[in-house]
């Protein structure tokens, strides 16, 4: 009892860590069909898995939608400043004493934030059982610099880089607008650049793939119409037509019977970007029997723009391909629970999430941190001395002294 009102924190931590192993959560899942993909895992570096609380934290901070974003950090905020201001840290604090320890825990929850867009970290890659003979691992939807909204300074060699270290052969450069045509890669890449584009049209974005080149986009506004015009356009000139998420979903649901008419040749059905990670698990199933029905490819798309250091799903297929058994769709559980769960749940829902994807490794590394500041905070420091690690270490390898035996010499 007494570790438990001196360490509530941790102790609180530990149990959850081994309450959500009992009905844990897969590492990935397919897609398409739902189930454990046996013939493809993802490999997580050593530093990724010492470092897993911190590495877990930020994977669940970038696998966020953006209204579960909104209110998960609103709320972690407010809980963080009132315990900061609220706990007895001593007798008496001047009010400018508790302000500060009060702005402590939502700063480094910002920093935390900021971290998972920007900070260069160690991240899981795809692997597959069979190699190169189960096909190809790739992307079908990213950005450089040149759409308006990529990040300034990411040019084709980092997005190349950027795929490569998750696993990825081959990603088409997607650019808003902005035809790719697949030449001048740039020296050193590692893996395949493939011509794409992505034409922003009446409310949807259209991913266009292959040999494409410009089109007349004034001729496929104003109305859903003369949208999906552009499907056939994009066919004439040999490449392939996928509709985008969200905007698919949120602005054309009635009117995807009329893309298929049209031509469309896929549609997306996991978007890594905070607005598409909303997008409902029945919405998706309700996609994948139009598709398996007419015969149409489904995508994952990273839709990296520069932003955030890991994906959420990879496709194994074959550049080109066709049809809806062409491709197979491997993403990671905790981006594909957004859309179900209501966004006033993400404060708790959103770790509880993470703790059950974790695997035997990531949560042998959240234990071990754990005792290891236990250990830590358990060892009494001799007053004056200093915090830090060192006081844990000299604990535990310094020497007993011999006290000195009293002199009983009669006087």
């Amino acid at each position: 009892m007494n570790l438990l009102r001196r360490h509530p924190v941790a102790i609180a931590l530990v149990v959850l860590l081994l309450a959500t192993a009992i009905h844990p959560l897969s590492p990935l899942v397919d897609a398409v069909t739902g189930s454990v993909p046996g013939d493809a895992d993802l490999d997580r570096p050593i530093l990724y898995a010492m470092f897993a609380p911190l590495s877990n934290t930020l994977d669940a901070l970038t696998f966020f939608s953006t209204a579960r974003a909104a209110w998960a950090l609103t709320v972690w905020i407010l809980l963080l400043a009132a315990w900061g201001a609220l706990r007895r840290w001593e007798t008496l604090l001047t009010w400018r004493r508790r302000t500060v320890r009060a702005l402590i825990g939502p700063g480094v929850l910002i920093v935390l934030a900021i971290a998972a867009v920007l900070l260069p970290r160690p991240v899981p890659r795809l692997t597959t059982a069979d190699g190169g003979d189960a096909g190809t691992v790739i992307d079908y939807h990213a950005h450089t610099s040149a759409s308006h909204d990529g990040r300034p300074g990411w040019s084709l060699a980092k997005l190349a880089d950027w795929h490569a270290r998750q696993g990825f052969e081959a990603t088409y450069v997607t650019d808003h607008n902005v035809v790719y045509d697949g030449s001048l890669p740039p020296p050193g890449t590692s893996i395949s650049l493939l011509p794409g584009v992505e034409w922003s049209v009446y409310r949807q974005h259209v991913v266009a793939i292959g040999p494409v080149g410009p089109l007349p986009r004034d001729s496929f506004g104003g109305s859903t119409e003369r949208m999906v015009r552009i499907f056939a356009a994009i066919e004439r000139q040999g490449g392939l037509s996928i509709a985008s998420l969200p905007e698919y979903w949120r602005n054309h649901w009635d009117d995807l019977g009329a893309f298929v008419v049209a031509g469309v040749d896929g549609f997306e059905i996991v978007n890594c970007a905070p607005q598409a990670l909303a997008f409902p698990t029945e919405r998706r199933r309700a996609v994948l029997t139009l598709a398996g029905s007419h015969n149409l490819l489904v995508v994952g798309a990273s839709d990296n723009h520069g932003w955030g250091k890991v994906t959420c799903v990879w496709n194994v297929s074959r550049p080109g391909a066709q049809g809806f058994h062409t491709n197979r769709v491997f993403a990671r559980p905790l981006a594909l629970l957004q859309g179900d769960w209501l966004p006033w749940t993400a404060p708790v829902t959103q770790p509880w999430f993470m703790l059950r994807s974790l695997t035997w490794s990531e949560r042998a590394s959240w234990l071990t941190w754990v005792l290891v500041i236990l250990l830590y905070r358990a060892f009494p420091r001799r007053e004056g001395q200093a915090a830090g690690l060192g006081i844990l270490a000299r604990s535990i390898w310094r020497r007993p002294r011999k006290e000195p035996v009293p002199d009983e010499t009669p006087t």
